[in-house]
């Protein structure tokens, strides 16, 4: 069958006593896992869930996000899965839009959730650890799978809506699945023997398939981080003897920087994985230096369930590349007309493969106008080197015209990075009445360091073409980051000059 669940089936017989999730001292094994998801697929029936049915899941990085998950899936229902940290308008939002029947939210919520589904008209349910536990015991467990086509839908994901309100993407059973089978066997080439720190948001399809998902179909064991803390995860890699570790850039320069990183224990590392956003090249050679442990750079989206290529283990690795496309996947770089640019030249990332999705929820123009000819538009600039490595540009809306030259933000934040100072930055574009638009960058600099801006702007102006250069940076405490760490630019204000 094409169920998803059936990961969780094969691998709790296989392995019934092995080490599914830990989180903190506790450990759940592969057959409790699968029997509690079980007993939650009894809740969900007595509650009225069926299949096709949509069911949203509001929780933090805890085991009864995925109890509650393969619980979805065995009934042949939709999971939805949503940021703990959303308000009551787009709890309500997202609610309306796919339809759900019913809201799981974790109890410690401030109640944004609940005041949502009120206002929907969703049935709501408080996730608290004991009290689930003690109303699943009550009920008989529902070990059947229901059976489901490659091109049902298993999960309802909303994008991040960087354009107008997010949109719900729906993502297959096949597209997941494939996606996992390549990770597992051809790019992390994970086995029962790994441990895997999840601090990647499970509701985020990176942490969903490529540490949850992952780590259930392979046996490994899933080392859950329910929020984000360098000394955190440290400590985690080193109580669990973790030998895989995923997160996005902002994730790996808060891991480098953090003060007691060099006396960490991260002898278990085999490997580490990114993705999310470009890894600045000067945080990945300074990572692997420090951890001593190499890391594979990726590209995917949550139109794509995620993954659309990676720097192998088994190739060479091309710093600031994110690699070839995997196993069935294809990829083509367009202009604006949809042609396929010449060798070496910068185009639109163009995706076709089985990982793709079925389109987006109830909106088919928009469906249309993302997949017009059976290639899904990214939005993301890319080249292609003469190896068929691949390199991402730029998000095309990104994109600064100054004076008519194009400037790649990208290339100048790699450049920022290289400054001794300088921990995060963003390069932006900003009206301008002469030129267009003008480039200017925000900087957080390292902690316990000191620098001025006109240093740092000097520091770019010499290494790149005049045109190139920001005309002003300015330095910020933090910079806007969203569920999944990635800078948000659009709510970054420049400051009036």
């Amino acid at each position: 069958m094409a169920n998803l669940a059936e990961f969780l089936v094969d691998t709790a017989r296989r392995l019934p006593e092995h080490p599914a999730l830990r989180l903190g001292p506790v450990t759940t094994t592969y057959a409790e896992l699968d029997r509690l998801s079980a007993q939650a697929a009894a809740l969900l029936h007595t509650e009225g869930v069926r299949a096709g049915d949509r069911v949203a899941l509001m929780l933090p990085n805890v085991p009864e996000f995925v109890v509650l998950y393969y619980a979805v899936l065995r009934t042949g229902a939709i999971v939805v899965p949503m940021n703990p940290l959303l308000k009551e308008r787009e709890t309500e939002y997202h609610l309306r839009d796919s339809g759900a029947v019913l809201l799981f939210e974790w109890h410690q919520a401030p109640g944004e959730g609940a005041a949502g589904a009120a206002a929907a008209g969703v049935r709501h349910l408080a996730v608290e650890p004991a009290a689930l536990a003690a109303e699943l015991a009550r009920l008989e467990p529902r070990y059947e799978v229901a059976a489901t086509a490659g091109d049902d839908i298993a999960v309802l994901l909303y994008t991040s809506g960087t354009t107008g309100r997010p949109k719900g993407a729906s993502l297959t059973h096949a597209g997941i699945r494939h996606n996992t089978e390549v990770n597992v066997t051809e790019v992390q080439r994970m086995t029962s023997e790994d441990v895997i720190v999840g601090c990647l948001p499970l509701f985020h399809i990176f942490g969903q398939t490529c540490t949850m998902n992952v780590a259930v179909f392979s046996g490994a064991s899933l080392t859950l981080v329910p929020r984000f803390e360098p000394q955190t995860v440290l400590d985690a890699i080193a109580r669990d003897r973790a030998t895989v570790f995923e997160g996005v850039p902002t994730m790996y320069a808060a891991l480098l920087q953090h003060p007691e990183a060099g006396a960490a224990d991260v002898s278990s590392l085999r490997m580490c994985v990114s993705g999310g956003a470009s890894l600045p090249v000067e945080v990945l050679h300074g990572f692997e230096r420090r951890f001593g442990c190499m890391v594979l750079e990726g590209f995917g989206m949550s139109e794509t369930s995620p993954v659309v290529s990676f720097n192998h283990p088994d190739r060479p690795r091309k710093a600031g590349s994110i690699g070839t496309p995997i196993r069935d996947v294809e990829v083509r770089l367009l202009d604006d007309e949809g042609r396929d640019v010449a060798p070496g030249e910068v185009g639109e990332l163009a995706v076709r493969g089985p990982n793709v999705m079925k389109g987006y929820w109830n909106r088919p123009e928009e469906t249309a106008a993302t997949i017009p000819d059976g290639w899904l538009r990214t939005g993301d600039l890319a080249r292609r080197d003469e190896d068929g490595y691949l390199y991402i540009v730029d998000r095309k809306k990104d994109l600064i015209i100054r004076g008519g030259y194009n400037v790649y933000p990208r290339e100048i934040e790699e450049v920022l990075h290289e400054h001794p100072a300088v921990a995060l930055a963003a390069v932006l574009g900003v009206p301008d009445e002469r030129l267009g638009e003008e480039v200017v960058a925000a900087v957080v600099l390292r902690p316990g360091v000191q620098a001025d801006t006109e240093e740092i702007q000097r520091f770019v102006r010499d290494r790149v073409a005049a045109y190139k250069y920001p005309r002003r940076v300015w330095l910020a405490d933090a910079l806007p980051m969203g569920p999944s760490g990635k800078i948000l630019k659009r709510e970054i204000t420049a400051p009036v000059a």
